[in-house]
């Protein structure tokens, strides 16, 4: 999948939030971090894969995937933040539990926020891409959550969100 198509979106959205905001001159690094990490554990609530001791089932897939791209947004803003990408590249296959790989996610991005390189960012941004596969979404699953979801981000933008 051809990713810059989401970074020049994100990167529209940013802008817009950035200017009705006043935030041209913030640096909101940490905040667009704390933001990824509560989303993540949005996300993971929603499949419920950690609720050992519960037995409700896991939300809808439709709601796990529009979670799922709040993460990807902020990931998508922190790289932008910092000027790195993502192009798609082949990743192994891993074969973790969810539990896992929400872990090994988390991991990643406290290193890439301790060591903001691009090769911790590619690694954030591929274990997150697992994660999809683990929770059954393809990576056009994913670009088309995104721009229903960025929809969205404008109009709550436009309504005082």
């Amino acid at each position: 999948m051809n990713w810059d198509k989401l970074f020049t979106m994100q990167k529209q959205l940013d802008t817009y939030i950035e200017n009705n905001h006043d935030l041209s001159k913030t640096d909101v690094f940490q905040e667009k971090y704390l933001a990824l990490l509560v989303e993540l554990g949005e996300l993971a609530n929603e499949t419920r894969c950690f609720k050992f001791w519960s037995n409700k089932p896991r939300n809808e897939k439709a709601v796990i995937l529009e979670e799922y791209v709040d993460v990807i947004h902020f990931i998508l803003s922190l790289g932008l933040e910092k000027g790195f990408s993502y192009e798609t590249i082949a990743w192994e296959n891993i074969s973790h539990t969810e539990t896992e790989q929400f872990n090994a996610v988390f991991e990643s991005a406290v290193i890439f926020k301790n060591d903001t390189t691009e090769a911790n960012y590619v690694n954030l941004f591929i274990t997150t891409l697992q994660l999809a596969a683990i929770l059954g979404f393809t990576e056009e699953d994913i670009q088309h959550a995104y721009i229903k979801k960025n929809e969205i981000n404008y109009e709550r933008q436009n309504q005082g969100y």
